[in-house]
């Protein structure tokens, strides 16, 4: 079984000089109503961060639960699986169950749902959101849960119910419907409380490298995304489609930012520092919804899964050195940059629909249309690790230099993993 540890000496880590730790509130919008956590408890955080084998709970009779919810950690090395009867940690690489808690088992059967895990890196601490039709915990509260001792040893609460929730070594930064918090994970302290546009699938990501706290999440605008550079203290607002946004992603260091529309069809990849379009690539024709976007660790790639059932794998050309493009109107999404690929086929323009000038995926991998899939680059070379909500995992390899149809490498069902060893 795998060990899940801190990398660090102590727990939790500081931050790093550079990272501010005190921040004003924003009240750009003093007009909206602000929305404050109901309670916040204090963590008790353990004397040893050493993680240990996690002792056996008595196992739920019935060896499939259902699951609600799936998320890769930060290095994208080990994935979380929330359920209806609780928690189960995987590692990718290679593929293992590492450890479970079936929660139910503590209530004679009875709630244990989880309807979010969050895993921090691969330490023992833990970020869990009750959901289900019988959750572990109320919907509108975070339990940081340490698993050396196998409880919760702090929370967050707040009135309305949490989206989402983002961890890195020195922040926790907690998602709900119009409003973002972000805390000190020291002391719970809060730093930041941002407004947001309608937000119910919870966007907001946060930079995971140390020396830089880059944050991105909605706007106030349809089609906006927000960008905090905390070091610098700077805001950055980014007017990327015309239609809501439907999903973005980061590069590990929070320096470019991949986003789609509720379209489905073009993803734009921007600087996060001043907002310019760096690349424009298309996933199709017709409208899909996008359930996740992937940068690989170098930025060369980029992973897109969506409601069509193909994933596919985009060449990047961010590390170029290029500034800001021109601007360019486009019929479809106006004010809009565009790159120079469509730039240079500007003595047809009008004849030839942007279409046939796109940018098109090197490689792509076919799946269950209508199933959900997240995915992330795996860390064997020129891999994909895909996971989805039917409790598959599949590992993938592509050729970057004739791309095509990627090769399957490894299936197994998760939630059966006990099957597959």
């Amino acid at each position: 079984m795998a060990t899940l540890s801190t990398s660090s000496s102590s727990w939790p880590p500081l931050p790093n000089p550079n990272d501010e730790d005190d921040f004003e509130n924003d009240n750009d919008n003093d007009g909206m109503e602000q929305e404050s956590p109901s309670s916040l408890s204090t963590l008790s955080y353990p004397s040893s961060p050493a993680y240990t084998e996690p002792s056996s709970l008595p196992l739920n009779p019935n060896p499939v639960p259902n699951l609600l919810h799936v998320s890769f950690n930060q290095d994208h090395g080990c994935f979380a699986a929330g359920t209806d009867r609780g928690f189960r940690i995987y590692s990718c690489d290679p593929f293992r169950e590492n450890f479970r808690r079936d929660l139910d088992s503590d209530n004679n059967g009875m709630g244990g749902g989880i309807g979010i895990v969050q895993m921090l890196f691969r330490c023992n601490i833990l970020a869990l959101v009750g959901g289900g039709s019988e959750p572990q915990y109320p919907p509108n509260k975070v339990m940081i849960w340490d698993d050396d001792q196998i409880r919760c040893i702090g929370e967050l609460s707040f009135r309305s119910e949490v989206k989402a929730v983002r961890l890195r070594r020195d922040r926790i930064v907690v998602v709900l419907a119009q409003k973002i918090y972000v805390y000190d994970f020291r002391d719970l302290k809060l730093l930041h409380q941002i407004e947001t546009i309608s937000n119910p699938k919870g966007l907001c990501e946060i930079s995971h490298t140390s020396g830089s706290v880059v944050l991105v999440c909605l706007g106030l605008l349809k089609g906006q995304v927000r960008v905090e550079h905390y070091g610098s203290k700077r805001t950055k607002f980014i007017m990327a489609h015309d239609s809501r946004i439907a999903c973005f992603a980061f590069s590990q260091d929070g320096r470019w930012l991949a986003t789609a529309s509720s379209k489905g069809t073009l993803i734009r990849i921007f600087n996060t520092l001043d907002g310019s379009l760096l690349q424009e690539v298309r996933r199709g024709a017709d409208r899909a919804e996008i359930y996740s976007l992937a940068f690989s660790s170098n930025a060369q790639w980029l992973a897109v899964s969506s409601d069509k059932g193909t994933i596919h794998v985009f060449s990047l050309k961010v590390d170029s050195g290029l500034p800001g493009l021109e601007r360019s109107r486009s019929s479809s999404e106006p004010n809009i940059l565009v790159p120079p690929t469509v730039a240079s086929l500007s003595f047809i323009k009008g004849v030839l629909p942007r279409y046939f000038s796109s940018e098109w995926s090197v490689a792509q991998f076919r799946l269950h249309e209508g199933t959900q899939y997240i995915v992330a680059f795996g860390h064997q070379k020129n891999t994909v690790v895909i996971l989805g909500m039917d409790g598959s995992f599949y590992r993938c390899q592509f050729d970057p230099a004739t791309g095509g149809e990627m090769t399957q490498l490894e299936y197994y069902n998760f939630l059966k993993s006990e099957e597959a060893f």
